[in-house]
Parts: structure tokens; C-alpha cells; sequence
């Protein structure tokens, strides 16, 4: 075992899939000499080369669009969205194209792309530096949407991503990056949770809290802070958001008979009230009370200044599992 933060443990999984495939390239802006805006590739053209490590100019349509060519000549790329809003100019690129060929093709055709974006608040940034687009991938058929919370499933989902022969939308908690784990760095990403499975990293009785991203350590705080009550909470990182793992989901909420779900993106047709629908429409005859939600206000993400109030924090998530014992 390795003491990696989550930015570094990203890094070497990277590493490990570029010497593992030959036919794997990173893509992105500055992610070749600076090594990204988050050091997240630092040092990989350095030891890859420039044609499989390339600087790209500052157009996101025309990254994702040269992924797809590259994908049907049989690569394997891995895009870097610098933040979180500024994927919308490949927005297009991404639902109309990315999402559809497999389909449109009956399967004879995969598209293997990786598309990474650092999401969500909490560094102080401003303007589209901050935001939490998921719900938007999520909803679109053909695409998988993951987020990793640790350096250990940094390191391994990020190499089975880019194994997948759909494409992925790899969400990465870019406030967790600096946040540190042990990591084995020469477990097999084979052998590791498959990328599309949930994991209970605390384990409970009374209430089922859901999360993912960068609101999974939240959630575990919350869990701990709520043991000083008497209260048993049981803490379910999603991983996959695209597809939901309801057996896990599911499987929890009939023991528990409650349910918080919370996010970072804003709670209106957020992914929670997506997994409050299901949860509801498969466990109902084992609720105790209503499936509740905490996340970020239907507000653009506010002045770095104002984050703190706008972020779902610890006292709110408490708040959540206090309404739902009220029931």
C-alpha cells in the first residue's frame, strides 16, 4: 500500500492503462506540458510521448469530435474537460454522436471514449468552475456516468473505464483531490469492484444514505455524528450513477426502512429524485416515510463567497435524517 491523494492515484492509474494498451492517448487542454490544471497528468507526455499525451487547443466540440474519429479507428481516448462547465461546448458532440453510434449501428460499432471532468464546488472558483452536470449525462441514454470518491477507486475505475467499450463520463470530486488514501497500486483493476457496482463504506440499521462524489465524506461524517445519537446509518457510495445499482440500493432500504439521498447538483430533477422514484416504486411496503433529499438550491452556482451556504454540509444532512425518523 501507497499514501496517494486522489489527483495522484488518478495518475497512476492513467499511467497504468497507457502501458498497458498501447492504443490508449490522453486528450485535453494543458494536459501534456503542465500535466493539467489539477496535475492530474503530470508527467505523462514526459514519459509517453506527445502523440499519446496531446496538447489540444481550447475547444471542447473539437476534442470530443477528434475522440470519436479516434475511437473508430480502434484508440482508446481519454478527453480532459478542464472543469465542469466547460463541457457544454461538447455537449453536442457527446448526446448526438458519442451516445448513439453503438446503437445506431446495432453494436458493430463501439466508441470507447473516456470523457473526465473534474466537478462539483468547494475550491473557491468562480464562474462554471463549479457546477455539477451529471443528472444532464445521466439521462442520456448510451452513456455511462461514473464518479469516484477515493484514491482507491481512482486508481482502479479509471482503468476500467477506459477497458469499457461504451463511452464513459468520468466525473472526478475535484474539492477530494487533495485528500489522501492508501492505495495498492498493483492490485489489478480486474479484480477491483466492477465500475458499474455501489459500495456500503459504513454499514447500518435505521436509515440508508446515499452519495457520491465529493459528498460521500460528508456522509460518512454524517454517519458518525449521528452514532452519538443512538442512530445507525448506513452510507452507500454510488460510484455509477448511469446505470443506478438498485440491487444494492434496494437491498439496503428494505432493512433500513429509510432513506436520505444527497448530492452536490441542485435538488430539483436532480439524480436524487431520480433514485427517490425507484427507491419508492421497488422497496414502498418497507418505507417508514418519505425517500428525502438534500442537495445544492435551483440557483446558478453562487460567488465563491456564498459556497459555504450553498453547499450541502454536514448539519443539513443531519437535519435530513432527523425529518426522516419524524415519520
Amino acid at each position: 500500500m501507497t499514501t496517494l491523494t486522489l489527483a495522484r492515484a488518478m495518475n497512476e492509474g492513467l499511467r497504468r492503462a497507457l502501458e498497458d494498451d498501447p492504443k490508449v492517448l490522453i486528450m485535453g487542454e494543458d494536459v501534456g506540458k503542465l500535466g493539467g490544471v489539477f496535475r492530474i497528468t503530470d508527467g505523462l507526455q514526459k514519459d509517453f510521448g506527445e502523440s499519446r499525451v496531446v496538447d489540444t487547443p481550447l475547444a471542447e466540440s473539437g476534442i470530443v469530435g477528434t475522440a470519436i474519429g479516434l475511437a473508430l479507428r480502434g484508440y482508446r481516448p481519454v478527453c480532459e474537460i478542464q472543469f465542469d462547465g466547460f463541457v457544454y461546448p461538447a455537449f453536442n458532440q457527446i448526446v448526438s454522436q458519442l451516445a448513439k453510434m453503438r446503437y445506431r449501428s446495432r453494436g458493430s460499432v463501439a466508441l470507447p471514449v473516456v470523457i473526465r471532468i473534474p466537478f462539483g464546488g468547494g475550491i473557491g472558483a468562480v464562474e462554471h468552475h463549479s457546477e455539477s452536470p451529471e443528472v444532464l449525462f445521466a439521462h442520456t441514454a448510451g452513456l455511462r456516468v461514473v464518479a469516484c470518491s477515493s484514491g482507491p477507486d481512482a486508481f482502479t475505475m479509471i482503468q476500467q473505464a477506459i477497458r469499457t467499450d461504451d463511452p464513459v463520463i468520468f466525473f472526478e470530486p475535484k474539492r477530494r483531490y487533495w485528500d489522501k488514501a492508501d492505495v495498492d497500486t498493483t492490485a489489478s483493476a480486474a479484480d477491483a469492484l466492477p465500475l458499474d457496482a455501489a459500495r456500503t463504506v459504513a454499514e447500518g440499521t435505521d436509515v440508508t444514505l446515499l452519495a457520491y462524489g465529493p459528498m460521500v465524506k460528508v456522509a460518512l461524517a454524517a454517519a458518525a455524528a449521528a452514532r452519538q445519537d443512538g442512530r445507525s446509518i448506513e452510507v452507500i457510495d454510488l460510484r455509477s450513477l448511469s446505470p443506478l445499482d438498485m440491487n444494492r440500493i434496494s437491498g439496503s432500504v428494505r432493512r433500513t426502512g429509510r432513506c436520505v439521498v444527497t448530492h452536490e447538483a441542485p435538488v430539483s430533477s436532480g439524480l436524487g429524485a431520480e433514485i427517490a422514484a425507484r427507491v419508492t416504486e421497488e422497496c414502498f411496503y418497507s418505507l417508514e416515510a418519505p425517500v428525502l433529499r438534500v442537495g445544492g438550491f435551483s440557483i446558478p452556482y453562487p460567488p465563491s463567497r456564498l459556497e459555504e451556504h450553498y453547499l450541502p454540509d454536514l448539519d443539513r444532512v443531519l437535519d435530513a435524517i432527523d425529518r426522516t425518523f419524524g415519520y
